[in-house]
């Protein structure tokens, strides 16, 4: 990056994008959310599958190491969509509204670039 010559990477600038975005949208999701027992987590992925089995293997591991979730609640974070054209989540005023932030000066990032 310092250098400005794309050989210099250590990866296409789309996949460290990509890989930033995932983590950020995280982020927004668990600030968003909110703590919950197990029993309520299960209830609010009823109908997928996939994060049903994701979050046994999450309690399993998470028991198997001392941490009891009736003890120490996880926080469910809200369930986000975004638009991919426009990086923006479909539906959700506040999310949308942590993408960004106010800067302080002079780290100030202009709205063009």
């Amino acid at each position: 990056v310092r250098s400005r010559k794309t050989a210099e990477l250590k990866a296409d600038i789309l996949e460290g994008h990509l890989s930033s975005a995932l983590c950020h949208t995280a982020n927004i999701s668990y600030r968003l959310g909110k703590p919950q027992s197990p029993e309520q987590i299960r209830e609010a992925m009823k109908g997928n599958n996939t994060l049903a089995e994701s979050f046994g293997r999450m309690q399993e591991h998470l028991a198997a190491n001392g941490v009891e979730l009736t003890k120490t609640p996880a926080t469910l974070g809200a369930f986000l969509e975004m638009d991919p054209k426009t990086e923006r989540f479909t539906g959700d005023r506040r999310a949308n509204e942590l993408l960004t932030r106010e800067y302080r000066q002079p780290f100030v990032v202009p709205d063009k670039v």
